[in-house]
């Protein structure tokens, strides 16, 4: 049995956590932290935990946090986390970032696209980048220093991987991508009022969203060489859910020889044995409502040959496997337990 801490109970992705942590059988949970709500009881705040816990919010600091707990679970904006996370607290607990402060293994980078001072830039190569299917997970199974991935770059990330591993894929990756407002934060903006998004749907931070560099980052590693994306977000009005649909033209080497079998090796090959990784049959594509609360990522495919492009499309939930699922599945790792303990739930439908 380990302790957990969460800083940042009350947004959405600290609800998510608490809901899937309140049921792990190797986690007592002692920490809900919450500087605006702290002394108030949190099932009294979030009524889904009514009865399933007697914990009240605390305004306590991330070194009090982790003195208590096995490890803390970062669920606040970028800018916060690398100016409080030190050597000396990641000596005693492991922090899991749920923000972006730890994703980017450049500080210029990170200065540029977050507009802001990284805090503690000497951490940045002793975080591991907190994607098990892709980093590893012996890469997991002994840092005190997760970096959680953003959700848009998680289903990025694993519906093209095995093409910029295979080096077959021509750049710019055309990413087109749509969240549900729950992406957005929990926080009051004019943006996500109910009438500002209902019977709407919008592109927004088009060539600007700070999930990109994230995305060649990791693309990039694993192709060698840089790896340039067009990375379009849209918001649709719904709670939950990422689809993200990418076009992708094959290099002029393999353009003649690809077929949809071949490229289907590619993936099959990659994610034998994940368990949380879906590939969808020939001709079927993700949906939304097949991953909605859950830990999974759905995985269609097709190579047009028409138009001579590959069309990889990926749905999963953005507050599970794309922020609290997927850092309770680096959790398991690190600790040594069953990587699905916590999260087998099968996806709620309707």
């Amino acid at each position: 049995m380990i302790t957990a801490g969460i800083i940042g109970a009350n947004g959405y992705t600290g609800i998510e956590l608490v809901r899937l942590l309140q049921r792990h059988p190797h986690v007592k949970l002692l920490h809900t932290g919450s500087r605006s709500l702290a002394g108030k009881p949190y099932a009294g705040e979030i009524g889904s935990l009514r009865s399933r816990t007697e914990l009240e919010f605390r305004n306590a600091s991330l070194e009090e946090t982790a003195a208590e707990c096995d490890v803390v679970f970062l669920a606040l904006p970028h800018g916060i986390a690398s100016a409080q996370v030190t050597t000396d607290i990641l000596k005693r607990s492991c922090i899991n970032d749920l923000g972006a402060d730890y994703r980017l293994k450049s500080r210029r980078v990170y200065e540029q696209w977050y507009g802001v001072e990284h805090g503690s830039p000497q951490l940045l190569e002793q975080a591991v980048y907190g994607l098990p299917e892709i980093v590893g997970r012996r890469a997991l199974s002994d840092k005190n220093l997760i970096a959680n991935p953003g959700c848009y770059t998680t289903a990025s990330i694993l519906s093209t991987a095995p093409i910029a591993q295979a080096g077959i894929g021509s750049v710019p990756y055309i990413i087109d991508a749509k969240s549900g407002v729950s992406g957005a934060g929990r926080q009051a903006s004019q943006g996500l009022m109910f009438g500002e998004v209902n019977e709407s749907i919008k592109a927004y931070k088009v060539k600007a969203h700070r999930h990109t560099p994230e995305i060649e980052q990791m693309l990039g590693q694993l192709a060698g060489s840089e790896v340039g994306v067009q990375f379009t977000p849209h918001l649709v009005p719904m709670n939950r859910g990422i689809l993200t649909t990418t076009y992708i033209r094959p290099t002029e080497e393999i353009a003649g020889q690809l077929t949809e079998e071949k490229l289907r090796g590619l993936y099959e090959d990659m994610y034998e044995g994940d368990t949380f990784i879906r590939l969808l049959p020939d001709g079927v594509f993700p949906e939304t409502r097949w991953v909605h609360g859950s830990n999974y990522v759905d995985i269609g495919l097709s190579y047009d040959q028409r138009t001579g492009i590959i069309i990889v499309v990926a749905a999963l939930d953005n507050l599970v496997k794309g922020a609290a699922g997927q850092a309770i599945q680096n959790m398991n790792i690190r600790f040594g337990f069953e990587e699905t303990v916590g999260l087998g739930d099968i996806p709620l439908f309707p």
